[in-house]
């Protein structure tokens, strides 16, 4: 899951900095998350898969598909 949040955030040519700032959060809180130093609660999860438009099973490491969820 971890490498699964680097790769999202840098394919999408962003830093740590401005992904924390979109959580509401500091870096080295979001730097955690990708680290695995701390687990990622379910909000976070859900804002972060609208946000990469992704599913939460995606970042979990559950799938391979990218795809969103369809509605």
């Amino acid at each position: 899951m971890n490498n699964r949040l680097r790769d999202l955030r840098e394919d999408a040519d962003l830093n740590q900095t401005q992904i924390a700032q979109y959580l509401g959060m500091s870096q080295t809180g979001y730097s955690k998350y990708e680290t695995g130093e701390n687990d990622i609660p379910t909000q976070v999860l859900i804002k972060l898969a609208k946000y990469y438009k992704t599913s939460i099973d995606y970042i979990l490491g559950v799938s391979n598909d990218k795809s969103p969820y369809k509605k």
